[in-house]
């Protein structure tokens, strides 16, 4: 492999094929689509309900109120798929004996998961502490283009 190869996939691009960040954002896309399709799965009545709480999860970025390192602790901290896939589990253990309280945590755990899929899908990644708009999908917002789109400055 030449050292122009190695510079091409270094910088996100393995030839001619998709950017990592592209894949990560389709695969989040996803990820959108099969909470909606669970959401609908258990509670079709409750359709709108990924929509009623989602901007809910966006309480998250009360930390930026005192740092950007501050706030990218607290973002983070909600914006992963650890906690909707940890109430899913609960979802599951709860079936038996309280099956009105495994539906609400496994919707809560959908409409949470579609939360952070539709960020990630529309390129709002995990945070970096160095400013609100650098996230490990690269530069957002008005410093986009910033890094050639590697998430290296």
């Amino acid at each position: 492999m030449s050292d122009t190869d190695l510079s091409t996939i270094a910088g996100g691009v393995a030839r001619g094929g998709l950017r990592p960040a592209t894949i990560e954002r389709i695969e989040n896309g996803l990820v959108v689509a099969v909470a909606i399709a669970g959401t609908l799965a258990i509670e079709p009545a409750l359709w709108w309900f990924p929509l009623a709480v989602l901007l809910a999860f966006d309480l998250s970025m009360v930390g930026y109120l005192r740092s950007p390192a501050a706030g990218a602790v607290t973002y983070n901290a909600v914006h992963t798929y650890v906690w909707p896939l940890g109430l899913a589990v609960a979802a599951l253990a709860a079936g038996i004996g309280a099956p009105t309280l495994s539906r609400w945590l496994a919707l809560i755990a959908l409409a949470w998961a579609f939360h952070v899929g539709l960020d990630r899908a529309l390129g709002y990644g995990l945070k970096l502490a160095d400013a609100f708009t650098h996230t490990h999908l690269g530069w957002i917002g008005k410093d986009t283009g910033k890094d050639g789109g590697t998430g290296v400055r």
